[in-house]
């Protein structure tokens, strides 16, 4: 009845452990005649791993549920895993599409500053509004809440999702968005990208 982007979880106690297990999801509950048209897009959903053992530990790692109540995950991942969005799997688009990422925050526990390294939102549905905000670096995504983003690409590149409490890197969070294509020199210059210009 309400059109809108959604994360849905488990709600059979413990509510928090049954999510860093990943029992949530995004649901899209699009508008009468949808939403306008794009080129491409992704569902990405950050979430959070409370591990016994240390960042990198080998083995089964059972949950840990002192760190999960202090709210001290080992793991911040994006789509379950650690670089789920890396490799052959990185989100692919080429130069000149329009790219819309369905974003969500699964938590338990952490907000998001979800963040494109190299491009700037056109549009973003914060909390998915039905009145967009414009021209904008980062967004936040509270646990259980969600945000619509759009941006066209213009350049080639490896572009970086992160959530920009960067340490959060160091724990997982990491996707790429591989964007082939001719390059734009009036856009960016790749020579003058050796000289330590970040694009960020």
């Amino acid at each position: 009845m309400n059109p809108e982007l959604y994360v849905y979880h488990c709600a059979v106690a413990p509510v928090p452990q049954h999510i860093t297990n990943g029992m949530y999801g995004l649901i899209l509950v699009e508008p009468p005649g949808g939403l306008p048209p794009v080129d491409r897009e992704f569902y990405v959903m950050q979430g959070e791993l409370y591990t016994q053992g240390k960042h990198s530990e080998k083995g089964l790692q059972a949950l840990s549920f002192d760190k999960m109540l202090a709210e001290q995950p080992e793991y911040v991942v994006f789509n379950g895993a650690v670089r789920a969005l890396t490799g052959e799997r990185a989100l692919k688009a080429t130069v000149g599409e329009r790219v819309r990422i369905y974003f969500g925050v699964g938590g338990p526990n952490l907000t998001s500053s979800f963040h494109v390294i190299g491009e700037i939102f056109d549009v973003v549905y914060q909390e998915r509004s039905s009145r967009p905000v414009t021209n904008v670096q980062t967004t936040m995504a509270p646990a259980g809440g969600a945000t619509i983003v759009e941006f066209t690409v213009d350049v080639p590149g490896d572009y970086l999702l992160v959530d920009h409490s960067l340490s959060r890197l160091e724990k997982g969070a990491l996707g790429i968005l591989h964007v082939e294509g001719a390059e734009q020199p009036d856009i960016f210059n790749t020579e003058g990208a050796a000289s330590g210009a970040s694009g960020h």
